[in-house]
């Protein structure tokens, strides 16, 4: 009876639970790597790291709460390696392959360059930071501002794109760096994204529409970066669009027009 009294007054060892943990730690992983292949001037590999860490990133919050293994340190952890993946990697990927081209046209565009990857940092910084601060009364169905994963794979595909030709000249250079730093400007934004976290994988659909799921890997295995880009840049402008649009049509019907 001692032994089981003591027992019982043993504290719990702590410890983390170890799949969901693994999965951040592979897309901290493709973060490191996505840096490590834009420094070797591998810029598709680097794309394809940013990608392969979306989906770290989508799948170890879903098997947290599937396997009821979420945990404040898992959280944490999860911003640390979101911030390497989808803040650092992105902004050293698009600085890596422009900024020596661009200075070539002068000092100003140098610096220009560097900004704007520097600004893209800062956004997802403080974009992760509101994230986690507003989490516990935010609205599930929506996110505030573009989320992280999806600037990232903006920036990504950009340059993944861009980077099959080797000279992209002066317009091709200033393109990318403006995309990079209206990411981030997105990213802080107050506009209103969807989340798709409420979509019910229980519910029953139309069978016509499993016929997209094989569309949408097809168009993809086309032309990866140029579908990828598409797909992340309609998702970032479909926000201020439709907030234009409400304000255009409270402007021809004369309603006061309210926030973003």
């Amino acid at each position: 009876m001692a032994s089981d009294s003591q027992d019982h007054a043993r504290p719990r060892s702590k410890g983390i639970y170890l799949l969901p943990n693994l999965l951040t730690t592979a897309c901290l992983f493709s973060g490191f790597y996505a840096v490590v292949a834009a420094i070797d001037k591998h810029f598709d590999h680097a794309g394809m790291a940013v990608f392969a860490a979306m989906i770290f990133d989508t799948l170890d919050g879903r098997i947290a709460r599937l396997t009821h293994t979420e945990s404040f340190f898992g959280k944490e952890y999860d911003s640390l390696a979101d911030m390497v993946a989808f803040g650092l990697a992105p902004a050293i990927v698009a600085y890596q392959w422009g900024v020596v081209r661009i200075a070539e046209y002068g000092h100003f565009w140098g610096r220009f360059g560097w900004l704007a990857c520097f600004f893209y940092a800062v956004a997802a910084a403080l974009r992760l930071a509101r994230f986690n601060a507003r989490a516990a009364g935010a609205d599930k169905r929506y996110f505030e501002g573009l989320p992280s994963p999806s600037a990232a794979a903006i920036v990504a595909a950009f340059v993944w794109f861009f980077s099959e030709w080797h000279e992209p000249r002066l317009v091709g250079l200033i393109a990318a760096f403006a995309v990079t730093a209206s990411a981030g400007a997105l990213m802080v934004s107050r506009f209103g994204y969807p989340s798709f976290k409420q979509f019910d994988l229980d519910r029953r659909i139309k069978f016509v529409y499993m016929l997209l799921v094989p569309l949408f890997f097809v168009l993809i295995a086309i032309h990866p970066p140029s579908m990828l880009l598409s797909m992340f840049g309609v998702y970032a402008l479909s926000a201020p669009l439709l907030w234009a649009g409400r304000r255009l049509r409270r402007a021809v019907r004369g309603v006061p027009a309210g926030g973003a």
